[in-house]
């Protein structure tokens, strides 16, 4: 199952899990895995270079939607992917979706979306999406 995740999504982290993320009811606390879509989603900014012209352009990426959905429980210890894909690229915006996989039971635990939108920090308005960064994301679009 690990092989074919790693096939079906070539762009993950990794991410071990601590001890100190579990709560009371002994699982990886439900906030946590926010914390994990963040960590690969710059991990794929890094990976397209889009914060590379942050400081001189003042336009970067924010969040205007986060979700999660649980499908099963994760505990210490494990070790998980987590995979990201883009879909609904707009003028202005697109859509990040991750799938969490965790190798300890070899199976898909949780899924996430995030919208991200281009931000202008100058002007305190949305930005357009550059054609570089057009042609990026469309080489990591998730196929419907």
């Amino acid at each position: 199952m690990l092989k074919q995740f790693i096939a079906q999504n070539p762009v993950h982290t990794e991410i071990t899990v601590a001890w100190g993320e579990m709560d009371a009811l002994q699982h990886v606390n439900n906030v946590v895995y926010f914390k994990y879509f963040e960590t690969a989603r710059i991990d794929f900014f890094s990976q397209i270079n889009l914060l590379g012209d942050l400081k001189t352009t003042q336009v970067g990426p924010v969040l205007s939607d986060n979700h999660a959905r649980y499908k099963r429980p994760v505990t210490f210890p494990d070790t998980l992917l987590v995979s990201v894909k883009i879909s609904d690229i707009k003028t202005d915006r697109f859509m990040m979706n991750y799938t969490v996989f965790s190798k300890a039971q070899a199976a898909i635990t949780t899924l996430g979306s995030s919208q991200v939108v281009m931000f202008n920090f100058n002007t305190g308005k949305k930005a357009t999406l550059t054609p570089e960064l057009v042609d990026a994301l469309r080489t990591y679009e998730e196929v419907k």
